[in-house]
């Protein structure tokens, strides 16, 4: 008794691992929907099977998009932007720091001239660190008053360590050049937008063209709206910075689409899954990716920032750097759970995917199209049940209950025992 026991029991290993293995063998190429590993979040992360639902939440990021976009339009009429010099016009002037603090400058500032000058800044730090001093433009007597009233007061060191007014520098741009560069900065970003625009609408088909161009827009106002909410001074640096990061959110979010356009090909003609389904696939899929390359971004971008703001103390280098990590962060988000999500929503007005969607739900029964989450149970042999979704591939040719599994742990055949391969030939 106990060696037939042992024998069963052999034999019950033998089969599951050979239902494994054939599941294995029938699965196509990069269908993981049925054999997903229920590993922690990061393994789930980086094996991209379709385990975060993005598409299915959609209307959670459209709230959260909104209302993102929402603040950045009010911050952008009520407080506006802060431009630099090069925009508006004006007098800058720069010493090193030594012993000076910000308060004592504009006191200084305000006893020389008799009024208050617009931004002190302290750029930089330890021995390298200097005073940034800027107003309104200054007639050249007035510029001299000032800087005979700031080498009186801080004595700033010249190169060859003594005291000099040439440690002092200034620097003066015309309303007429600010205007002039305004103009530049303004038809720099419509050219990139038209450019980008043909691109897009030859690459790709309609819907994904008007997905990506609306990502752009919603960068390009939140990365202005955190300028204007932040105080942060907008250069000709920062239009560099903003093209630069449209073009790295541009490509953030073409990857994805790519990996959509690859998943829903000939959708119309399979019913395992609908288009939301495999676009939700095709974000999980590019979530690495996605998380890798903005991280690989960031990291420069970080250590610009510290060379040029507490080492070199060079203010262009961090405005170009700050536009950049912002733009970074807002295009990583806008290609996961905005581009994709507002593709399907348009995908899904057109009768195709609807009249495909209801053939894939007619197939799961009718149960199916309760939510995202839903997991139905179908009886096994000895009254126990399983996910539907857990189904290994090898048996895809049963109508499935469910949806495929994200991040379900693949079950065994649901047949009986006895009808489990034993790897021995029927006799005739």
């Amino acid at each position: 008794m106990a060696s037939n026991a042992d024998t069963t029991g052999t034999d019950d290993t033998t089969a599951v691992e050979i239902d494994k293995e054939t599941a294995r063998a029938v699965r196509p190429s990069g269908d993981d929907s049925g054999t997903v590993p229920h590993h922690n979040f990061f393994a789930r992360l980086y094996s991209g099977t379709g385990a975060f639902e993005v598409i299915g939440r959609r209307r959670l990021w459209y709230t959260i998009s909104g209302v993102i976009v929402g603040i950045a339009v009010l911050s952008i009429l009520v407080r506006g932007f802060t431009f630099g010099i090069d925009f508006k016009g004006g007098t800058t002037m720069s010493f090193p720091r030594g012993s000076a603090t910000v308060s004592q400058v504009e006191q200084v500032f305000r006893q020389a001239l008799g009024s208050d000058p617009e931004t002190v800044v302290i750029v930089g730090s330890g021995s390298s660190a200097t005073v940034q001093i800027r107003s309104e433009t200054l007639s050249n007597d007035k510029t001299e008053k000032l800087r005979n009233a700031l080498f009186d007061k801080y004595q700033p060191k010249g190169p060859d360590g003594q005291p000099s007014k040439k440690a002092i520098s200034d620097s003066a741009v015309s309303s007429t050049w600010g205007g002039q560069i305004t103009k530049k900065a303004v038809v720099a970003l419509v050219v990139f937008l038209v450019l980008v625009s043909l691109y897009i609408t030859v690459r790709y088909e309609r819907y994904m063209a008007i997905s990506a161009l609306t990502t752009m827009v919603f960068d390009l106002t939140v990365t202005a709206g955190i300028y204007s909410l932040v105080g942060f001074e907008v250069t000709p640096a920062t239009v560099i910075g903003l093209l630069t990061i449209l073009g790295f959110s541009l490509y953030d979010t073409v990857i994805v689409f790519d990996k959509v356009e690859e998943n829903t090909h000939a959708f119309q003609h399979t019913t395992r899954r609908t288009f939301a389904e495999e676009a939700n696939l095709a974000v999980n899929q590019t979530f690495m990716r996605s998380i890798n390359t903005s991280l690989m971004s960031t990291l420069p971008v970080m250590a610009l920032m510290v060379v040029a703001v507490w080492l070199l103390g060079v203010g262009t280098l961090k405005d170009l750097a700050l536009v950049q990590l912002v733009g970074i962060i807002v295009g990583t988000y806008s290609s996961i759970f905005f581009a994709t999500p507002l593709l399907v929503t348009l995908r899904e007005r057109t009768e195709l995917v609807r009249t495909h969607t209801r053939r894939v739900l007619r197939r799961r029964g009718p149960d199916a199209g309760k939510g995202p989450a839903k997991r139905q149970e179908r009886p096994r042999d000895g009254g126990e049940s399983e996910d539907a979704e857990s189904t290994p591939a090898s048996f895809a040719d049963t109508p499935a209950p469910s949806k495929p599994a994200p991040g379900a742990r693949p079950a065994r055949h649901s047949a009986g025992r006895h009808s489990r391969p034993t790897g021995k030939q029927n006799k005739r």
